[in-house]
C-alpha cells in the first residue's frame, strides 16, 4: 500500500528531491529526439524538395516507438559490455541509446537528402530507435529511482523536461535553421544530447529490489536447466533466458493482481482514449473556426504548455498527498469534463478569450491526468521486471486509443464537431468507471486483510 503524506508543505517539498530534479534532464534528454525523427523531419525535407510520397515513408520510423515492448527485455536483462560494468544497468542502457541518437543525428546532420535519401532514412532509424531503447531504460530507472509515493513527481518533473525538449527540437531547430541551414540545426541538436550524457555520468544506479516471491519464481528457470541436461546447452541457454525474461514478466503480473488482472489492463487500455480521440480533430476544429495558425500556435504555446506543466506539477503533488487512484479518478473525470468544453465552443461564436480558456483547461486536465497515470502504471511494475513490464503498459495505452481516434473524422463528418466533442468525453466514462471499481475493490481488500 503506498503512504501518504499529511501536509502540503511536505508534498510541495518533493520538488527539491535530487532524483526528482534528475528526471527534469533525463525528459529533457527523451523529448528531444522526438521531433527530430517527425515533423521537423518533414519540415526539413519539405525544404529540400522532396515529394509529399517519399515525407510520408518517413513517418514509418515512428513505428519503433510503438513496438519497443519487444526488445524491453532485453534492456531489462542482458548486460552491456562495458557500459553495464561501469554505470549498472539502467545508466549503461541510457547512455549508450543516448550515444547513438546523438551519432544518428550528426548523421543525418552530414547526408544530403537529395543526394542520398537512404543514408538520411537509415540514420533516422538509428534515432528513432535509440529514443526508444532510451525511452524504456529511462522509463525502468524513474521507477527504480524512488519510492511509489514520488512517481506522480517524478512523472511531473519528467514531463516538462519532456515539453522544454519539444520546444527546443521544434522552434528552437527552426530558428537556428532560418538563421542558418537544417543541416547546423541538426548539429546542434546533437550537441544538446550532452544534457542527457552528463546527467547519466552524474547520477548513481538505482538499487533494484527483487521479492522473495520473484526469487522463487526466477528459480523454476533454474529447475528447468536442471531438467533439460539432454539438450545442447546454446538451446538450454536460449530458452532460459526467454523464460526468465519474457515468460515470467507476465506471469508476475497476473500472479501478483489475480482477478484483477484484466480489469487493470481494460482502464490502461482505455484510460486515455477520451483525451486522444479529442486530440485528433482538435487542430482542424479550431481552423475550421477560423482563427489563424499564428492564433492557435500563440495559444498553443503560452497557454497550452504552462498549463500542462501545471497540471502535472499539481498532479504529482496531489499524488504524495493523497495517493494514486484519487488523483487517478480526478484525472479521468476532468479529462472527459473538458472535452464538453469543446463542445460548447462549437456552439457559439468564435472568441480567441474562450479558445485560450478552453485550451487552458484541457491542458491542466491533460498534465493532471498524466502524472497521475504515469505514477499507477509505475505502481504496477515488479522491479525485477521493470523495463519489459512498463514497456508493455505503456504500448497498450495508446494502441486502442490510437484506434479509435482513426474514427474521429468520420463522426466530425457525419454529425459536426459538438456532437464529436460529447462523444468524445462519453469514451472516457468506462475510465471513471474502472477506476471507481478498483478504488471500491481496494477499499473492500483493505477491510477484509485488517
Amino acid at each position: 500500500m503506498i503512504k501518504t503524506l499529511h501536509s502540503w508543505q511536505e508534498a510541495l517539498r518533493v520538488y527539491l528531491k535530487p532524483r526528482v530534479i534528475t528526471m527534469l534532464f533525463l525528459g529533457f534528454s527523451a523529448g528531444l529526439p522526438f521531433l527530430l525523427v517527425f515533423s521537423t523531419l518533414s519540415a526539413w525535407l519539405t525544404d529540400e524538395g522532396l515529394t509529399r510520397s517519399a515525407i510520408g515513408f518517413f513517418s514509418w520510423v515512428g513505428i519503433t516507438y510503438s513496438i519497443k515492448v519487444f526488445w524491453s527485455p532485453v534492456i531489462d536483462r542482458l548486460p552491456l559490455f562495458p557500459f553495464t560494468h561501469l554505470l549498472g544497468q539502467r545508466r549503461g542502457w541510457i547512455l549508450l541509446a543516448q550515444i547513438g541518437i546523438a551519432c544518428g543525428l550528426l548523421g543525418m546532420a552530414f547526408s544530403d537528402p537529395n543526394q542520398n535519401l537512404t543514408a538520411v532514412a537509415l540514420f533516422a532509424l538509428l534515432v528513432a530507435f535509440s529514443s526508444a531503447t532510451q525511452d524504456v531504460a529511462i522509463d525502468a530507472y524513474r521507477i527504480e529511482a524512488v519510492e511509489k509515493e514520488l512517481q506522480g513527481a517524478m512523472a511531473a518533473s519528467y514531463i516538462f523536461g519532456y515539453r522544454v525538449a519539444l520546444l527546443a527540437a521544434g522552434a528552437g531547430a527552426f530558428y537556428i535553421a532560418d538563421f542558418t541551414n537544417w543541416q547546423t540545426a541538426y548539429i546542434s541538436m546533437a550537441g544538446l544530447m550532452l544534457v542527457g550524457i552528463v546527467t547519466v555520468l552524474l547520477i548513481a544506479e538505482p538499487e533494484r529490489k527483487v521479492s522473495n516471491e520473484t526469487m522463487m519464481q526466477e528459480q523454476r528457470v533454474i529447475d528447468y536447466m536442471e531438467r533439460s541436461a539432454h539438450l545442447p546447452d546454446y538451446v538450454r541457454t536460449a530458452v532460459s533466458w526467454f523464460i526468465g525474461a519474457v515468460v515470467c514478466p507476465f506471469i508476475d503480473f497476473f500472479k501478483r493482481n489475480g482477478s484483477l488482472a484484466l480489469v487493470i489492463l481494460l482502464l490502461v487500455g482505455v484510460y486515455r482514449i477520451s483525451d486522444i480521440t479529442m486530440g485528433v480533430m482538435a487542430n482542424p476544429f479550431y481552423l475550421d473556426l477560423g482563427f489563424s495558425k499564428v492564433e492557435i500556435a500563440n495559444v498553443s504555446k503560452i497557454f497550452g504548455f504552462f498549463m500542462t506543466i501545471f497540471g502535472a506539477g499539481l498532479g504529482g503533488i496531489l499524488v504524495v498527498r493523497y495517493g494514486i487512484m484519487r488523483p487517478l479518478l480526478l484525472g479521468a473525470i476532468m479529462v472527459s469534463a473538458t472535452n464538453l468544453l469543446f463542445a460548447y465552443m462549437a456552439s457559439v461564436e468564435p472568441n480567441l478569450t474562450l479558445l485560450a480558456i478552453v485550451i487552458s483547461a484541457d491542458n491542466l486536465s491533460g498534465g493532471l491526468a498524466g502524472a497521475a497515470f504515469i505514477a499507477y502504471l509505475s505502481s504496477l511494475v515488479n522491479t525485477a521486471y521493470t523495463a519489459t513490464q512498463y514497456a508493455l503498459f505503456s504500448s497498450l495505452m495508446t494502441l486502442p486509443a490510437k484506434f479509435l481516434g482513426g474514427f474521429s473524422g468520420i463522426v466530425v463528418d457525419s454529425q459536426g464537431y459538438a456532437f464529436f466533442f460529447i462523444y468524445a468525453s462519453l469514451v472516457g466514462i468506462p475510465a471513471i468507471l474502472l477506476v471507481l471499481y478498483l478504488m471500491k475493490k481496494n477499499n473492500v481488500d483493505k477491510e477484509l486483510n485488517k
